[in-house]
């Protein structure tokens, strides 16, 4: 493939979705679409207006993106792989301001539940929930919003030409958000994957669950997540998204033949090459090459 990739990502320039997107396709020149909505990052893709998508899907102080895995069932996407992203979430406004100028701040919901610690032993600055962290930074410019500051990383305080008030207010420092890419087709070669993601419903009887983890254990199959979701329209009635690891991909394919006997209905949503955690990597390992991704 040659020229840039358009990536649709929800949020605006320099947000963490659209870091994440250069991180994964490192080396690849990226135009993305930003989209307020993630229904609209998938509406997107599904409707062929982008190349590829990034979607955050779970952190590991908020947890799972429950939404997500809702659209994950209800588009026919394909997940090719996975970027890990450390979020560090600073106070930035319009520069020649203190802290103590600060009455409002906005962001993300998420960012502000990321940051509750710091809002609480700030209680006179009123927290208001936008559709995204590095928007908000950008509409404090765009309008030059006095007394107003956005919670947001450091790359929207650079983008954007604000001031950073207060750095890696976050709660805890070992923050990570794990974002999927999405493919519309999955016709892209994943080299040598190494983990899946797979959606299963259960036949609703005693023990079919524990069948369903039985099939994985015989196969040799490590589950690194399991996440119930509710299905729309069935009342307490959950499908479960599993995560996938395994030494031999044989593995996984007698697993999912074995599926079929013991669920009501089961779906790979992608094999893909397992992303790098804190600490499991150096810059120069986070490369589309690194992680077999042949994109053409």
């Amino acid at each position: 493939m040659t020229g840039k990739l358009n990536i649709a990502i929800q949020g605006a320039a320099a947000s963490f979705h659209h870091q994440a997107a250069r991180l994964y396709f490192n080396g690849q020149g990226v135009e993305i679409l930003e989209c307020r909505s993630f229904e609209q990052v998938c509406e997107s893709l599904g409707q062929g207006k982008v190349d590829f998508a990034i979607m955050a899907i779970e952190n590991t102080f908020t947890g799972s993106l429950l939404p997500n895995y809702g659209l994950l069932q209800a588009y026919p996407l394909h997940i090719i792989g996975e970027q890990y992203l450390h979020i560090e979430q600073h106070l930035m406004a319009i520069p020649g301001q203190q802290l103590e100028d600060i009455a409002f701040v906005h962001s993300h919901p998420i960012a502000l539940h990321q940051c509750n610690i710091f809002l609480e032993e700030h209680q006179k600055i009123i927290a208001i929930e936008k559709y995204d962290t590095a928007g908000s930074a950008r509409d404090i410019k765009e309008h030059h919003q006095m007394g107003i500051a956005a919670i947001a990383g450091a790359n929207a305080a650079k983008l954007y030409g604000l001031e950073i008030l207060a750095t890696n207010i976050e709660n805890i420092k070992k923050n990570q958000t794990r974002f999927l890419v999405l493919s519309r087709t999955g016709k892209e070669t994943v080299k040598d994957p190494n983990k899946a993601s797979v959606c299963l419903e259960a036949a609703h009887k005693v023990g079919s669950l524990l069948e369903v983890l039985q099939v994985f254990h015989l196969n040799l199959i490590n589950i690194t997540k399991i996440q119930s979701v509710p299905i729309l329209g069935k009342p307490y009635q959950y499908q479960f998204h599993l995560d996938l690891e395994w030494g031999e991909e044989t593995n996984l394919e007698g697993a999912i033949r074995e599926l079929q006997a013991c669920t009501f209905s089961s779906r790979v949503l992608g094999k893909y090459k397992k992303g790098l955690r804190d600490n499991d990597y150096t810059d120069s390992q986070q490369t589309a090459a690194g992680r077999g991704v042949l994109l053409f």
